[in-house]
């Protein structure tokens, strides 16, 4: 497959700090990839340099097969990007913002196609809403239109669903499926990890400006050993006791009794034990591993809502 990013060795230092650490990987042509971390893992600084905003202190990178310090000016016209920062014009109504847009960029955008990007982006019936009137949530549907402007072979995508309710979450969700349907490439960074499990073909793990792991979400799950849980409901302490005298591991969440089986061979043979135990049940019901367990397990940090918690 093409490769429309690489980068070998990218640094960026703000005195002693390293913001991005040595980072090498690629994107393939036609693939959601991700970056996930904690904040001030590196992830916007990275898109940031592949955006052209920043300038690496060491290392290189590519986009569409041009250097990034030199030869910006031929990746623009082929990029769209939706910053985490994203505001858009006060005065101006989404139907003059994406036109605006395109006329700034030399993209040719009719009025059909201005209609029908924020019809993608359920905005139709605010398109005449000035921007300083238009909610949080719509301004990021706003911004995420303005960057399919002159449909961008690569686009840039940080944070796009911050403030989105979970009906809007989802039918971003399927916009990008669409775009990448289109044989575009879409670069994602995220702090709802199922978004990431969702929509990326390959997700990149990293922290303190490396990256940790990186591969598809379901080889990740595989490779760090996201344990899939039985949770036996309403068991309580005697159903724990219970539990526990047969030789199975569990531990007490509130009522739940929850038993983490980390060999799919040895489910089987757990599933035969608990069956062979009559205690009083709400539920039963198994989870499986998760991209957010893997995400505990590598750097030992929960992300909601773009806050860190330790």
């Amino acid at each position: 497959m093409t490769i429309v990013i690489e980068t070998q060795d990218l640094v960026k230092k703000y005195g002693d700090l390293f913001a991005v650490d040595r980072l090498t990987f690629d994107v393939k042509k036609g693939t959601v990839a991700s970056l996930l971390g904690p904040n001030g893992a590196g992830k916007t600084t990275t898109v940031e340099i592949l955006e052209g905003l920043r300038r690496p202190s060491d290392g290189r990178a590519t986009v569409l097969g041009y250097d990034v310090t030199s030869e910006y000016g031929k990746i623009r016209k082929q990029v769209g990007v939706l910053p985490q920062d994203f505001e858009p014009f006060d005065r101006l109504t989404p139907t003059e913002a994406v036109a605006y847009w395109g006329r700034l960029f030399n993209r040719a955008v009719t009025k059909e196609d201005v209609r029908k990007l924020l019809a993608d982006v359920s905005l139709s019936e605010r398109a005449k809403v000035q921007g300083i009137h238009l909610s949080g949530g719509e301004k990021r549907k706003l911004g995420i239109a303005m960057s399919l402007v002159g449909e961008p072979e690569l686009l840039f995508l940080d944070e796009p669903t911050t403030g989105l309710d979970p009906k809007a979450r989802r039918d971003l969700w399927g916009l990008v499926h669409r775009v990448q349907k289109e044989g575009r490439t879409v670069v994602l960074t995220t702090h709802y990890l199922d978004e990431a499990e969702q929509l990326a073909d390959d997700v990149g793990i990293m922290h303190h400006g490396k990256l940790v792991a990186r591969g598809k979400p379901q080889d990740l799950v595989a490779t760090h050993g996201a344990a899939t849980t039985i949770i036996l409901g309403g068991a309580g302490p005697a159903g724990l006791h219970e539990v526990t005298r047969r030789g199975i591991r569990a531990v007490l969440d509130h009522d739940d009794v929850l038993v983490r089986v980390s060999d799919p061979s040895e489910m089987r043979i757990v599933l035969a034990k608990l069956s062979s135990i009559e205690i009083d049940l709400k539920d039963m019901y198994t989870k499986r591993g998760t991209l957010e367990d893997v995400f505990l397990g590598l750097v030992g940090a929960k992300m909601e809502e773009g806050v860190l918690q330790e």
